[in-house]
């Protein structure tokens, strides 16, 4: 007796020696939906550089650009990625001797296939100057958070800034410094590099650098600690805002590769089902085999 399971076995079986991928359908729904994404996205640079503006208060925000920026590249992935797969559906061969759930399996396949493709090729175009754009936000935040030790950096020439400043430490002593200008000024970057990964500067560095100061600027003592004060203080409101950035970037990084993630899910989700429905419109195709009335259809029963 033959059950159910026999009888869907010895239909599902293919027996042929040729590839169930139809490269050629699925190389042309890549095309299309490269294409289609690649002008699109042109379009959304298009219109985001024509909705931003340099003057306060004019223009769109920063929130409403994110949010349209997200809903522009979800719209994109649908639309091309749908595209794609409808083409890549529409234009495969015809698996008449299959059953339909091998059929199905083959379309989505396909969809996706299409999917894959057309996102290399997009990436390898656009990822480039999308990549600059999120990493020189990211840059710039990373460099206006190192300025300040980079320039300790760049005046010690290698030296390690907190091995340099215990050094300065012990030929500290109460008679007029006699230094030139650019050594008052590394000594002045150590203990301001110092005092500001502490959080504070010490009484003693404090002094000392007034003194410092006081000599090369002709000042007194209390004006020259007053200063002092003004100036570490804008530091620190500078390191503050530069971590701030920094963090901004980072948020702003992740969040734009977690929509990423998403509306690519999207594309190849929309890929995959409209080159189902692309297959069944395929193989709804009726073949004419008179130039006038006369024709058959195709065998395969719809789906």
């Amino acid at each position: 007796m033959i059950t159910a399971t026999d009888a869907y076995a010895t239909t599902a079986v293919d027996t042929s020696d040729h590839s169930g991928v139809s490269w050629a359908a699925v190389f042309a729904g890549a095309a299309g939906a490269a294409a289609l994404s690649l002008i699109l996205i042109l379009l959304g640079f298009g219109l985001g550089f024509s909705a931003v503006s340099p003057w306060p208060g004019d223009g769109a925000t920063l929130k409403q650009m994110s949010i349209s920026t997200i809903i522009w590249l979800m719209l994109t992935q649908i639309l091309a990625s749908g595209l794609g797969g409808y083409i890549a559906g529409r234009l495969r061969v015809r698996w008449a001797t299959l059953h339909d759930d091998e059929v199905y399996f083959r379309d989505t396949a396909h969809g996706f296939l299409a999917w894959a493709i057309a996102t290399l090729v997009t990436a390898t175009l656009v990822v480039g100057s999308v990549s600059s754009i999120v990493g020189g936000g990211l840059q710039a935040g990373a460099a206006a958070a190192t300025t300040v030790a980079a320039a300790g950096a760049s005046s010690e020439r290698g030296t390690d800034a907190n091995s340099a400043y215990f050094i300065d430490m012990l030929f500290r002593d109460n008679r007029p410094v006699a230094v030139s200008d650019d050594a008052a000024h590394a000594i002045a970057t150590r203990i301001f590099l110092r005092g500001l990964a502490d959080g504070q500067l010490g009484a003693d560095d404090r002094t000392y650098l007034a003194q410092v100061v006081a000599q090369r600027t002709e000042i007194g003592q209390a004006e020259a600690e007053q200063r002092i004060d003004q100036v570490f203080a804008a530091a620190q409101q500078a390191k503050l805002k530069a971590q701030q950035a920094a963090d901004t970037a980072r948020k702003v990084a992740a969040a734009s590769a977690l929509w990423m993630f998403i509306a690519l899910l999207c594309g190849a989700f929309f890929a995959s089902f409209l080159a189902i429905h692309g297959g069944r419109r395929r193989d709804a195709v009726v073949l004419m085999t008179s130039p006038r009335t006369q024709h058959s259809t195709l065998s395969r029963p719809a789906h």
